[in-house]
């Protein structure tokens, strides 16, 4: 009866490590990022693939091998959960930093890009830092990419060059290449 608990716990603990790990290196080499899987979702995975761990561990009353493996399914789900846990209190101590605020949406002229600028300011709660201008590329379904990042700019200047080639503050990006600019 445990093994199956057991089973769904440690699924559950594999998906949300490559989740986020998948996220993590999606933010840091600006490759398309799944909007609606925050860290707040994966802690609450996290959390239901622990209490699912406990369930088998106490459910468990087979041979060593079965206990030993509820048991590392347990440590595994609990190490996950305290690594969300404090993924997600670094993102809520250094986001409140800094705001963010939506300037606007621009649309390639075949309607087949979308891009949203948005203003931040990271000096906006009292804290010594810098403020810019970031264009997000919205994907398909939920995703995003960051295609463009200034640092010490508060306006945005946007011309389409042809359907796939935009110019932003006079820096032409080629989106059909996947070009980026400020990183």
């Amino acid at each position: 009866m445990g093994k199956r608990f057991t089973l769904w716990s440690l699924y559950l603990t594999l998906f949300c490590i490559v989740s986020s790990a998948y996220s993590l290196f999606s933010m840091i080499n600006n490759n398309w990022l799944i909007s609606p899987l925050t860290v707040t979702i994966f802690l609450m995975m996290g959390v239901l693939s622990l209490c699912l761990a406990v369930v088998g561990v106490i459910k468990d009353d087979g041979t060593w091998w079965k206990i030993t493996r509820s048991w590392l399914v347990l440590i595994l789900s609990s190490l996950t959960s305290f690594g969300l846990l404090l993924a997600l209190l670094f993102t809520t101590v250094f986001s409140s930093m800094g705001e963010s605020t939506h300037i606007k949406t621009v649309s390639s002229p075949n309607n087949t890009y979308t891009i949203e600028f948005y203003k931040w300011d990271a000096g906006a709660a009292g804290a010594a830092g810098t403020f810019g201008i970031r264009g997000e590329l919205n994907g398909p379904l939920w995703s995003k990419k960051r295609i463009y990042y200034e640092k010490r700019t508060e306006n945005v200047v946007v011309e389409w060059e042809n359907d796939s080639e935009v110019s932003i503050n006079n820096h032409i990006l080629n989106l059909d290449e996947g070009e980026t600019f400020g990183y």
